[in-house]
């Protein structure tokens, strides 16, 4: 397998760990905070914003690189 590869799989397999890392984080702060069903849905959309900018820009630069 080329570094290249390895690299770019190992880095997706990452980030996304870390996004189910992060989700775990704001369930249990709305948990903690007792946020209610509202404030749990804000937190996660904020998040859900985040992880769907990582999205389109993998999309964008695969995009670019067709070009």
């Amino acid at each position: 397998m080329e570094p290249e590869v390895f690299e770019e799989l190992m880095m997706t397999a990452l980030v996304g760990g870390l996004i189910l890392f992060m989700a775990f984080i704001v369930w249990d702060l709305a948990k903690k905070s007792k946020a209610g069903r509202f404030g749990t849905m804000i937190l996660f959309l904020a998040l859900g914003l985040g992880v769907l900018g990582f999205v389109i820009k993998t999309f964008v630069i695969a995009g670019l690189e067709g070009v």
